[in-house]
């Protein structure tokens, strides 16, 4: 692994690539945030993920849904502090393809728009399905490298995604990609990925770090150094001018989101943002966005005066769902209000 690339070479590689993303996109950035809607997982076994230590039965499954309430009412804390929605996320089998469907049309209804979804290889006539409702499909390809893949990934084939990929082509559906450095790839990588970007017509690709879960094969190990992976970003960045490049960071990271932007990344994910809102790592990665000379769209540290009750109200939804959704907007709300009480804005 390159973790050690040298900093000169990836700094000057970095010019270059912000160079690129200013010639073609505007100087900001915004927040995109996964809705996950299940723990549960019936692969189970990408070796990396910390669903592998969980025990297979069928109570698990139970438990790992969300509830549709919850669910809607983050969808709104999204909207209106001006997130977007980086997908909507969860362990593949958690719902029946009609109880997906019935969720999808839901969240449409919050945004006001379609999303992008990321729940495995998705076969063509439940594409067709979705098509009215979604943005783009998201393919968890995690490695490029076809040996590491193999052994990170070993039920989860590339072959799947590609056939997915293929048939949104013709549904005229968006692509994107999620890859995780870390894992055992190399930068002699790269052409791999170049050419995958190439053959299937790829939108947007998300990179993310290696976070090593205890009890997985990885415990134990290095995240990826910021210099890893903004030449990622950055490689990616000036052979693709105009893809959509999302980087994810955990709470812990907020240090290197100026330097992954200068890298030539569109967005930030991964950042834990609800339990992380309005502390001193949330005022952090919006300083950050100002160091690198771009606008943060939204806001990760100060809630907006609206009455949320009302806009549950408006939403053209079942009377008794709405009640649940205002019980449980109410919780983020007060968990919120109670982080901004706990980290003042004087200390930042």
């Amino acid at each position: 692994m390159i973790h050690a690339i040298k900093s000169l070479a990836v700094e000057s590689l970095m010019e270059k690539a912000n160079k690129v993303y200013l010639a073609n996109f505007p100087a900001e950035t915004n927040f995109e945030r996964a809705l996950f809607f299940s723990w549960y997982c019936s692969i189970r076994d990408c070796k990396f993920c910390y669903m592998s230590t969980q025990p297979n039965d069928n109570k698990y499954q139970k438990i790992g849904r969300r509830t549709t309430e919850s669910l809607l009412a983050e969808a709104l804390l999204i909207k209106h502090l001006r997130w977007e929605v980086g997908f909507l996320s969860g362990g593949k089998g958690a719902y029946t393809a009609d109880g997906f469907l019935d969720l999808v049309k839901k969240l449409n209804i919050i945004f006001g728009e379609k999303v992008w979804i990321n729940i495995g290889a998705i076969k063509k006539e439940e594409l067709e399905k979705l098509q009215p409702y979604i943005k783009g499909v998201v393919g968890s390809i995690e490695t490029v490298n076809k040996k590491v893949h193999d052994f990170v990934c070993p039920s989860k084939p590339v072959e799947p995604y590609l056939g997915m990929f293929n048939d949104a082509t013709q549904l005229s559906i968006k692509k994107a990609i999620t890859i995780i450095l870390g894992l055992g790839e190399t930068e002699d990588d790269f052409p791999a990925l170049e050419n995958l970007i190439k053959q299937y017509g790829i939108d947007k690709i998300h990179f993310y770090g290696l976070n090593p879960h205890k009890d997985t094969v990885f415990e134990g190990f290095s995240a990826p150094t910021k210099y890893y992976q903004a030449w990622w970003i950055a490689k990616t960045r000036i052979t693709f001018p105009k893809i959509d490049i999302q980087f994810g960071i955990w709470d812990d990271r907020a240090d290197r989101v100026a330097f992954l932007l200068n890298a030539g990344a569109n967005s930030i994910s991964k950042y834990p943002a609800l339990k992380a809102f309005g502390t001193k790592s949330a005022f952090e990665l919006e300083e950050q966005c100002k160091l690198a000379g771009r606008k943060f769209k939204g806001t990760l540290t100060k809630l907006p005066e609206l009455d949320w009750n009302n806009l549950v109200d408006e939403l053209e939804l079942d009377k008794d769902l709405k009640q649940k959704i205002k019980k449980k907007l109410n919780i983020y709300l007060k968990n919120m209000g109670k982080s901004l009480e706990e980290h003042p804005t004087d200390c930042h």
